[in-house]
């Protein structure tokens, strides 16, 4: 990739940190990471910086039941299973974080399925 693309990814991830930060009110960060195979969500509290949840594509139980960790399928199982962790970790309430990417496609489908599985944002 280029420079100036590298550039405009750095400034869009740093834009929406900045709108997180402002709209927190003690929320913890849904982040979100997507590689080109597999996909990774982890509910992080930077004030006590600690990761509270965390699923993947990778886990030996998703991995089973996957074709592969780079669809939209894969993305809802980690998103449905990310859910039910930071529930049992006594999350409800969190900020999406989806970095530098765009919200569409498998950060979608994660996001609406970590919603489904009751987290609010």
């Amino acid at each position: 990739m280029t420079t100036k693309t590298n550039e405009l990814r750095e400034r869009r991830k740093e834009r929406l940190r900045h709108k997180l930060s402002q709209a927190r009110y003690g929320r913890v960060r849904l982040s979100v990471f997507r590689s080109s195979k597999q996909i990774y969500a982890q509910v992080i509290d930077d004030q006590a910086g600690k990761t509270l949840a965390a699923a993947s594509s990778i886990e030996k139980d998703l991995r089973g039941s996957l074709k592969t960790g780079a669809t939209i399928e894969a993305a809802a199982a980690v998103g449905k299973l990310l859910a039910e962790r930071a529930k049992a970790a006594g999350v409800d309430k969190v900020v999406f974080d989806r970095g530098h990417y765009l919200y569409h496609g498998r950060v979608k489908a994660l996001a609406d399925a970590a919603r489904e599985g009751g987290l609010d944002f």
